[in-house]
């Protein structure tokens, strides 16, 4: 790429930008939460189909992916579980083949009190972009968009097949990039403009979902001391599960990818439900918990850790030895990730960062997952994960930097010029 072509495409972003943003809030607006994505991913098919790409939009079939590696299990309906797939094919094929990946998926937005603003009107405040999404990750998927509409603007036409998928799924197991591995979508690299701060992930950790049952014994309050309350059995499952957290934290040594981070392992109780009625004592608790898991920990051997975890205390109380909680898994079950075997890839992309940035790209490991494994682990592509910088994401007020959005979709432009090669229209 000359520095004449580099200059075109950098003024195309720039005058693009306010289109790019009012697509990213007009996407924000959609409550894409888990089983209502339908909509949102109508819209997206809408914009592939405007911007002239070949369309895939289909309903996931579990029946395809239930015995794929990597497949999490799922007990919740996928009759609204739809990917988006647009792909340019290029006319004379020269360089080298792109996914740009994303997800459309949200989480929940929590008390909506407590939000400055309502979570699905998006709001632009001093150079932020807020709302649920706006930082993870619809402003990294319209950037996609955003890149590819740049180098038509200049006039260029990339040189190798570009694939633009929007996937569901992304927040609780994944199953919706794994959907497009077995649709067959291959390229030589991919690229997800997750939310990473402008830098490049180095290796992220896996995660697991499971759920305990806590049983107790119900009586009338006023005799409280002859039943067994689940709720307060429950606490000591957790502050078991919270001494696992730690011992695993305490490995970290083990697993090179993760061993500067201070807390590389986080364990959460992200729900808890439990009891009937205030005056019994609760004879059920359900709590749900995730747990983070190293690159090449087993997912097999952590689930015995945790089964083994509760079992033990378990037996430390009276009633939980004879009537043990039930641990059920229901979401993700994802292996952890490390960026292998990616150098040339990693190369452009670099070199488009220092370009826009006018500095090297940092590499950082993640304790959190993304969609990156089932290209790297299972698709034996090199999935480079890099995005724009936000803050507050699955939390309130949830925002994307504006100008930081800006320069990533530039250096994201340029990668594809690069990767992908372009020629004159």
């Amino acid at each position: 790429m000359s520095t004449d072509e580099a200059a075109t495409l950098i003024a195309a972003v720039d005058e693009g930008f306010e289109a790019q943003v009012a697509l990213t809030a007009d996407l924000v607006r959609f409550p894409s939460v888990r089983g209502d994505e339908r909509l949102a991913q109508e819209f997206m098919a809408a914009q592939m189909v405007k911007r002239g790409l070949e369309v895939d939009h289909y309903r996931i079939e579990l029946d395809k992916i239930r015995a794929l590696p990597g497949f999490s299990p799922v007990s919740v309906s996928y009759d609204n579980a739809f990917n988006v797939v647009g792909t340019r094919r290029a006319p004379d094929r020269r360089g080298r083949s792109l996914i740009l990946n994303g997800h459309i998926d949200v989480v929940p937005a929590g008390p909506l009190d407590m939000w400055t603003s309502p979570p699905f009107e998006p709001r632009r405040t001093d150079g932020w972009l807020f709302g649920r999404g706006a930082g993870d990750m619809k402003s990294g998927l319209v950037a996609c968009l955003a890149a590819l509409d740049a180098i038509e603007r200049a006039g260029f036409r990339p040189t190798a097949d570009i694939t633009v998928q929007s996937v569901v799924e992304e927040e609780c197991t994944g199953n919706g990039a794994l959907a497009c591995l077995e649709r067959g979508y291959r390229a030589d690299a991919v690229l997800i403009p997750e939310p990473q701060h402008e830098r490049l992930l180095s290796a992220q950790v896996g995660v697991i979902w499971f759920e305990v049952m806590i049983r107790g014994v119900p009586v009338h309050v006023a005799n409280a001391g002859q039943g067994v309350n689940a709720i307060e059995s429950a606490y000591k499952v957790i502050a078991a599960l919270h001494e696992l957290e730690e011992k695993w934290n305490a490995r970290k040594t083990h697993y090179p990818s993760h061993a500067s981070l201070p807390h590389p392992i986080n364990l959460n109780v992200g729900r808890i439900a439990g009891g009937d009625w205030a005056s019994s004592v609760p004879a059920w608790c359900a709590i749900e918990v995730r747990v983070a898991i190293y690159p090449d920990q087993r997912v097999e051997d952590a689930k015995r850790e945790i089964e083994d975890t509760i079992r033990e205390a378990s037996r430390r109380d009276a009633f939980l030895q004879n009537n043990p909680p039930i641990v059920t898994y229901n979401g993700f079950e994802a292996e952890g990730y490390v960026l292998r075997d990616a150098e040339e890839a990693v190369a452009v992309l670099s070199k488009a960062h220092e370009a826009v940035f006018g500095a090297a790209l940092d590499q950082a490991p993640s304790t959190a997952t993304t969609d990156a494994r089932f290209f790297g682990l299972y698709g034996d592509m090199p999935a480079l994960v890099y995005g724009p910088r936000t803050e507050f994401i699955h939390g309130f007020d949830e925002r994307v930097d504006l100008a930081s959005l800006r320069n990533v979709t530039k250096a994201i432009t340029f990668f594809i010029a690069d990767w992908c090669g372009i020629s004159r229209q």
